[in-house]
């Protein structure tokens, strides 16, 4: 932070630094130094440097600008005085250096002086705040900025009233401030509170006619100017100088909060609710409502809770209102908008509010309004506006004085009424939730089951109101356990059944927000809750609703501004996510069931898979992962004329989310991949069994085996193949085998996987097809090599390669032939290994697959080492992790730094190797890939054998035996019982290494692996 510089804001915006004024550049540099000071320590979006810059006409250059305005302010500055911080700059300034701060750290504590009756020290505070300025606030900045400003001087304005408030509650006063505030008055003639002090000066010096004569002139330049007439607090000056009432002299008994003198105020309205015994949670969000409606201020201060139903808007926002009514001595006003069900009309409001200050409300709104603004003008008076509609019914109820306070509560966000600051409240976390749980049911049925009560929280989705009821049920019905209540509540189809209690009820707080929706909208949500991802993009709407993509958009944004629909962030692909709260998910569900027929269900969910299946393909095309992609073959026939129906629904998405899609393929799945489950298990439910299983086999060959998402995988093609079964797809269900197959292969269970690749081949053969079944065959010789029967992988494999060949399928062909070289290499035949890996390379690169590519170089680079060639060895491997490391597949990507890592450990480079490894460890043991840690640990023990670390590589090689064992590998377990007896003779022990070697022989041997024929084994 930088502690050595002086900022002034409190007239031409200025840095001083020892004295000497730091050279700043032109207006627009300064406008931009000036709205960073104006938020020290926090970010300022660029967006909001260009408005404030150049309003609503910036140049095509200012961003760029903007970029050279901020380098030139670091170097008068210092390097690190701004940082860029997206999605804009921050500026480290200390506060207390800001001459602004200081001001509003003196105008406060005279303020507090003046409560406290000390009007000495309260006027002495208020010229020291006001000596600080230097001319109108932000001076030298052309422009910009002026709204703000504004504000700024009218704070000034407002402790230079202050002051001679102060200074007229003191006795003797009044000759010296009748000059001055003669002059102020002819300055600024509309300002009543200054024309009142001018007439109380005048009157205490015996000269009532002039004090009239004031008035008057006040009253012609009222009406003139602004065609009002005088407010009431100005009035009531006027009338008690002419009765020359004895409260205008100054005494002991005159109240410091208003004007010595003024005459009896207003009755003290105090409105608020009470506030519930067990409040529980939001500290942070009260802490900063009490700091935005009681802290300094240079404009009044509003503040917008904001909130779905049931978050707790309304007992938050009491609760804060209750916690700074001390700051606001002359009333707390409160008014029930009914924003969600019947709006009130705000004429009604205001009627309501001017019977709680004692006035008689006029007939027409606009006269409320102005008698409201009037008689809270000038006095500390909160105003709790809950539960609001609209902007529009808002606007209208907002005081005019900067000394009162606003507290507003809303569903929607109210983003057009300008705010102070803004809560957006979020449903609870799992804490302070079971903590409202236990206060409302009784502590100890939460103590007695805290993991069921925890459920309770989690399947109320951490809303307040639903927790609260959840709490009541418990409460009253003392023969269920916690337990029992959350099972009740896991059944998704009569959880906001469960959810009702007396006058509380969730469903019909989801409904009153649901109603207030268009047509367009509430459609929307059903569907989002009928297909019931987990989050989606833009785009998806735009397909459940089959509209255009601007419709779908005013959609997403009509439901996030109804509380109904959140943004989770921004995904990897540059995506905005959204989702529904889980109850409001479920609600919409039941809306679904209960409104849109199953054509148009069915309709919709087919719609949304579509796309996301047609774009899959299309990225999969930009980046041929070299996966074998059953699912065109789906495309292109099918029992009962699926293939049409598909291509009906296999339908283009718009060109944005199209180039997202291409941009960066792996980001895209990942962001997509669990939606694309949740919306493929949906289809099946609804018995779109071709789309289903297409969808699900897309994925297999994309998503999920990039993320490990092997629960996922599971669902979609369980779902799926049961869909298939009951429509008697046998092409389909050929297909998810071969998936579940490879689910399990890369579970490393291996014998399950050969099970469904078995099941696979035998139906694929009865359909004839010949894709399917050397598919089938490569991925069982694939799960015969792991599990070390080498002369039946090579078998097969063959079998694979051949169909593949006979079909031209680069794909198929790249991944056998891959497979076939690997199992060569483990017999020793490295001739028609090489082969083979020279077969799969060419296809792969006729593919212009990457992937396929790296995974072929580096098994070509084992075969390189087995012979003993380590540089080549190294650069093949090499190659592989540079081709890797742009794909997004960080598993692969570890098993080629494994590679490269051994071949550097024969090149006696162990310490480089150990490095590397370690990453390596880090990546597999973060992708639960047990297979791969066996195998880093393995290759960490022959660096630290290497290194002569004996001890340790004992300890790393006996775990990774043990993870071989428990994953039933026995070769390559023997493998590492080779070399753990490498460690034993090392440190002397030739006897537990005899016995290795000997055991590790044996399964060579049996396995007819290359190594039965080493010397010395």
């Amino acid at each position: 932070m930088d502690t050595d510089t002086d900022y002034r804001l409190l007239g031409p915006v200025e840095a001083w630094r020892a004295g000497r004024r730091l050279g700043l550049g032109g207006p627009k540099p300064r406008a931009l130094l000036a709205a960073l000071l104006l938020e020290p320590g926090r970010v300022v979006s660029a967006d909001a440097l260009i408005d404030a810059i150049w309003g609503e006409n910036p140049p095509d250059t200012a961003r760029s600008l903007i970029q050279s305005y901020v380098s030139a302010l670091r170097r008068a500055l210092s390097a690190d005085a701004i940082e860029t911080r997206p999605p804009g700059y921050l500026i480290h300034a200390d506060p207390s250096r800001i001459d602004r701060a200081a001001f509003e750290r003196l105008a406060v504590e005279g303020r507090q002086a003046a409560a406290e009756g000390d009007h000495a020290a309260a006027a002495r505070l208020l010229k020291e705040a006001l000596a600080l300025w230097r001319g109108p606030a932000l001076g030298g900045i052309g422009e910009s900025l002026r709204a703000l400003a504004g504000q700024l001087d009218e704070a000034r304005q407002a402790a230079l009233e202050e002051r001679i408030a102060a200074e007229l509650a003191r006795t003797g006063r009044e000759t010296e401030l009748v000059a001055e505030l003669t002059a102020l008055v002819s300055t600024h003639p509309t300002r009543e509170r200054l024309r009142g002090q001018l007439m109380l000066a005048l009157y205490r010096l015996g000269r009532q006619a002039d004090a009239l004569a004031v008035y008057a002139e006040g009253r012609t330049v009222l009406t003139e100017e602004l065609g009002i007439d005088p407010g009431p607090g100005l009035r009531r000056m006027y009338e008690a100088i002419l009765r020359a009432d004895a409260e205008l002299l100054p005494t002991a008994a005159n109240t410091p909060d208003s004007a010595p003198g003024q005459p009896a105020p207003a009755p003290v309205a105090a409105l608020l609710p009470p506030t519930i015994g067990d409040f529980t949670g939001r500290d942070t969000q009260l802490a900063a409502m009490r700091t935005a409606l009681s802290g300094p201020r240079d404009a009044m201060p509003v503040v917008v809770l904001s909130g779905p139903g049931g978050v707790g808007k309304s007992t938050l926002g009491v609760r804060a209102a209750h916690q700074v009514a001390d700051a606001y001595p002359d009333g707390q006003l409160y008014a029930e908008l009914r924003g969600a069900t019947d709006p009130v009309a705000p004429g009604e409001v205001l009627g309501r509010l001017l019977y709680a200050l004692g006035a008689d409300p006029p007939d027409g709104d606009a006269e409320r309004r102005d008698l409201f603004r009037s008689l809270v003008a000038g006095r500390r008076v909160l105003l709790v506006l809950d539960d609001a509609a609209s902007e529009s019914q808002v606007r209208p109820l907002l005081p005019g004085s900067a000394t009162c306070g606003v507290l507003i509560t809303a569903r929607s966000r109210l983003g057009a009424l300008p705010c102070t600051h803004r809560t957006d409240l979020d449903v609870l976390d799992t804490e302070p939730g079971t903590q409202l749980l236990g206060r409302v049911a009784g502590e100890r049925r939460v103590r007695d089951e805290p993991d069921a009560a925890r459920r309770i929280v989690e399947l109320c989705g951490g809303l307040p109101l639903a927790i609260r009821i959840a709490g009541a049920r418990l409460a009253t019905r003392r023969h269920w356990t916690a337990r029992m209540l959350a099972n009740r509540l896991a059944d998704e189809r009569h959880r906001l059944d469960e959810l009702a209690v007396g006058d509380l009820e969730v469903r019909a707080g989801l409904g009153l927000s649901y109603r207030a929706l268009d047509a367009p909208a509430r459609t929307a949500l059903r569907r989002l809750g009928l297909l019931a991802a987990p989050d989606v993009a833009a785009w998806v709407v735009t397909a459940l609703l089959d509209a255009p993509e601007a419709e779908a958009d005013r959609v997403v944004e009509q439901l996030i501004d109804a509380q109904l629909l959140h943004c989770t962030g921004v995904d990897r692909a540059g995506q905005p996510r959204y989702r529904p709260h889980d109850l409001v998910r479920v609600y919409a569900a039941e809306r679904a069931d209960a409104e849109d027929p199953p054509a148009e269900r069915a309709a919709a969910v087919g719609r949304a898979l579509g796309a996301w299946l047609w774009l899959t393909g299309l990225a999969a095309s930009a980046t041929p992962s070299g996966a074998v992609e059953l699912h065109r073959g789906l495309l292109d026939a099918g029992p009962n004329g699926s293939a049409g129906a598909l291509r009906q629904l296999v339908r283009p998405v718009g060109p944005e989310a199209t180039q997202r899609a291409l941009a960066d393929p792996a980001a895209w799945f990942e962001a997509e991949a669990d939606a694309i489950a949740a919306a493929v298990e949906r289809a099946a439910a609804l018995d779109l069994h071709t789309l289903s299983c297409e969808a699900a086999a897309a994925l297999c060959s994309s998503a999920y085996t990039v993320g490990n998402r092997f629960e996922a995988w599971w669902r979609t093609h369980d779902a799926a193949l049961a869909a298939a079964r009951r429509a008697e797809d046998r092409a389909g269900e050929a297909l998810l085998l071969i998936g579940l197959g490879q689910l399990r292969y890369e579970q490393d269970r291996f014998p399950e996987s050969q099970g469904y690749f078995k099941q696979a081949a035998g139906l694929c053969a009865e359909l004839g097809d010949v894709r399917g079944q050397a598919a089938a065959f490569a991925g069982l010789g694939s799960a015969l090599r792991e599990a070390g029967r080498l002369r039946a992988a090579q078998e097969t494999l063959v079998r694979a390669v051949d169909g593949f060949r006979e079909l031209h399928d680069d794909p198929g062909l790249g991944l056998s032939c891959r497979y076939a070289g690997s199992v060569q290499l483990e017999l020793g035949d490295f001739a028609a290994s090489r082969a083979f890996l020279d077969e799969s390379l060419r296809a792969y690169r006729r593919l212009g697959s990457r992937r396929g590519e790296s995974l072929t170089l580096r098994s070509l680079g084992l075969v390189h080492r087995a012979l003993g060639e380590y540089a080549a060895a190294e650069e093949l491997s090499g190659r592989a992790v540079d081709l890797l490391s742009t794909l997004g597949d960080p598993l692969m990507l570890a098993y080629a730094m494994q590679a490269r890592a051994k071949s550097r450990i024969r090149l006696g480079r162990s310490a480089e190797a150990e490095a590397e490894i370690r990453e390596v460890l880090d990546i597999c043991r973060g992708q639960r890939d047990r297979f791969g840690e066996a195998l880093g640990l393995r290759t960490l023990g022959e660096c630290e054998l290497a290194a002569g670390r004996l001890d340790t590589a004992g300890q790393h090689l006996t775990t990774a035996a043990a993870l071989w064992d428990d994953l039933g590998l026995p070769l390559p377990r023997a493998r590492t019982l080779r070399d753990l007896a490498a460690a034993r003779e090392a440190a002397g022990d030739r006897a537990a290494a005899g016995a290795l070697r000997a055991e590790a022989r044996e399964v060579f041997t049996a396995y007819e692996a290359r190594e039965r024929n080493e010397p010395g084994l």
